[in-house]
């Protein structure tokens, strides 16, 4: 409990730097494929950065409230001080979303951080008072609960049609509700549903209570080896039920979080998850251990302040299309011009800008590091 796992700043690293990586192309009308999320059903490598995300916020919080609490902190202090960490990341992602207009009438209510705040406020009065079962049983008490109201309430689309079930763009129940709660403050690019309303939100936290559970592999007394293999025995397990539930249940979705999303993106993170713990803290030789932190180093790095970098190369990206220049055109336009113009196929024009993104900020990242700047919440 009190050994800092090199795995687990690895694995938050790696995700960071997928999200740095898909966010950050040079022109969205090139990318690979697997750099672009699934047009609705079905998952892509891009569909693994915000559940993992979610995921580690949940190991995080069984090592740090479990901390705590052993230290004699009371329970009532312990949720009080994590609820506000939760509402200020949620004021981080209001924030970000305002910018650069500053327009309140249509400011987009949802986000990233936004759902990491809510699942954060959700999931922490259950890890405090549960244990490990309760902890499972509300993990699918709310996947239940979500799979009924979308499976069995009707509710009109946005034309005032009524459907029970449909599990389309916009005619969900859960577009339904983003509709009747922030109707002009969704996302700009569908304006009639948002990939992080509030419906969604609930197996959203199912995904960090599923990283709670995991976390308490990492407080048990058990061998490295056999964590290793716990987890990836239950990564199996997880994809195996993500598949079934997508067969029987409704499609694998990022937009809608589906069940058998959260089952199949719990079950890659623990797979990812097991794999970097392997490398990193439960391989049996000294200096294997060694070669490989040398060599997934800048992954930890990345890893050390991973919520201020995604804070940062979000306001930076915005500012790259808000910034003009003389012409007219932007200065993320200006940036990547030599690159669009250098003869190579435009998808890789527009992937090695992506890559030169994730470099700066992976020099941002070192030099914090290297400055023991750590930005916490």
């Amino acid at each position: 409990m009190n050994k800092r796992l090199l795995s687990l700043d690895a694995f938050r690293g790696f995700a960071i730097a997928a999200m740095l990586l898909v966010n950050n192309p040079g022109d969205w009308g090139h990318v690979y494929a697997p750099l672009l999320h699934a047009k609705w059903h079905g998952w892509t490598f891009t569909d693994w950065v915000f559940p993992f995300f979610v995921f580690i916020s949940g190991m995080a919080m069984t090592i740090s409230l479990a901390r705590r609490a052993q230290a004699g902190a009371d329970k009532t202090a312990l949720l009080l001080s994590t609820s506000r960490r939760a509402l200020v990341i949620i004021g981080i992602g209001l924030l970000l979303n305002l910018i650069p207009s500053f327009n309140f009438d249509t400011v987009r209510i949802p986000g990233v951080l936004q759902r990491l705040g809510l699942c954060t406020l959700a999931a922490a009065p259950i890890v405090l008072w549960c244990n490990s079962r309760g902890v499972a049983l509300w993990a699918v008490l709310l996947l239940a609960i979500y799979s009924l109201i979308q499976l069995c309430l009707p509710v009109p689309d946005a034309d005032g049609v009524v459907h029970t079930g449909l599990l389309e763009p916009g005619k969900d129940a859960g577009a339904w509700l983003d509709r009747l709660l922030m109707d002009g403050h969704l996302w700009r690019q569908a304006k009639t549903w948002d990939p992080e309303g509030l419906l969604s939100t609930l197996p959203a936290v199912s995904t960090q209570l599923l990283g709670v559970l995991a976390g308490y592999v990492i407080a048990s007394n058990r061998q490295p080896a056999e964590k290793t293999m716990t987890w990836m025995l239950w990564g199996l397990a997880s994809l195996w039920l993500g598949q079934v539930l997508d067969a029987w249940l409704m499609p694998i979705n990022k937009s809608l979080w589906t069940p058998p999303f959260v089952f199949t993106m719990a079950g890659w993170a623990l797979v990812v998850f097991a794999v970097f713990h392997w490398l990193l803290d439960a391989l049996p030789q000294p200096l294997a251990r060694a070669r490989w932190a040398r060599l997934l180093h800048p992954l930890v790095v990345f890893g050390m302040n991973a919520l201020f970098l995604f804070v940062l190369s979000g306001f930076i990206a915005k500012m790259l299309y808000t910034i003009k220049l003389a012409d007219g055109s932007s200065l993320g336009r200006a940036l990547y011009a030599p690159l669009r113009d250098s003869g190579l196929a435009p998808v890789n024009a527009s992937l090695l800008h992506a890559l030169a993104f994730v470099l700066v900020m992976y020099a941002v990242a070192w030099l914090m590091y290297r400055k023991n700047w750590f930005v916490k919440v």
